[in-house]
């Protein structure tokens, strides 16, 4: 770089100085975090049906028979078909144990089929379940509780966050000594209103009056804002 360039730089900086206050602004930032709690108006059921036999044939031909009749008890109970959705499905060879002298021998097949079924009247959820367990269905792997329109909640909680995010800040502005000055931005981040699991892989070998408690379900939404710091 030549000498007048140098000199042409160095007055630059000279008009426009850049001083430490303006190369970091004054801000506060903060997350804030709102939870709303209410009971649930719905549930989701995890069930399978699981059949075996020697033959991988008959293993899958006793396993349809049997779905066959659970998918014709959720229509019965008046579960629409947008609410059933199968979930997994598989077959695979069942081997007799063996002391390792000899390689493993396939006796058998097991065949499975597990559905996906949401109850919109939670007290038709027992009833539901017993009527499952006696029509087929041998696998519960999972019970959870939720809401279906979320978005009251959440909103109730995105309020609950932006208050909370403005209370630490103000006890932030107030333990450094300096006022608070208006908001520059806020974002969202994480909305959760994940469903709560009751009951979770259980064989079931017989009907039973199935009792089930909803309790709570929690909406969580968090928020991130950043105010400035007053003069």
């Amino acid at each position: 770089m030549s000498l007048g360039r140098l000199i042409i730089v160095f007055a630059f900086f000279l008009a426009f100085p850049v001083t430490a206050e303006e190369a970091m602004p004054r801000v506060i930032s903060v997350t804030g975090e709102g939870q709303v709690a209410a009971a649930p108006d719905m549930a989701t059921v995890r069930i399978g049906v699981r059949r075996e036999a020697r033959q991988a044939a008959d293993a899958m031909r006793a396993n349809s028979e049997a779905m066959r009749a659970v998918l014709a008890s959720l229509d019965g109970a008046g579960i629409e078909a947008r609410d059933i959705q199968t979930s997994g499905l598989g077959l695979s060879p069942r081997y007799a144990r063996s002391d390792g002298s000899a390689p493993p021998r396939v006796v058998g097949y097991v065949a499975s089929n597990d559905l996906t079924v949401r109850v919109r009247e939670l007290e038709a959820l027992g009833g539901i379940l017993d009527l499952l367990i006696r029509d087929g269905a041998n696998a519960l792997n999972g019970v959870f509780f939720g809401i279906a329109e979320t978005g009251p909640l959440e909103d109730q909680a995105r309020a609950s966050a932006v208050g909370d995010a403005r209370a630490k800040a103000e006890t932030l502005a107030e333990a450094a000594g300096v006022p608070l000055g208006a908001v520059l931005s806020i974002s969202e981040g994480d909305v959760g209103s994940g469903p709560m699991p009751v009951a979770r892989g259980a064989m079931m070998e017989a009907a039973m009056d199935v009792p089930v408690a909803g309790g709570e379900v929690e909406v969580r939404v968090s928020v991130s804002m950043v105010f400035e710091i007053g003069e």
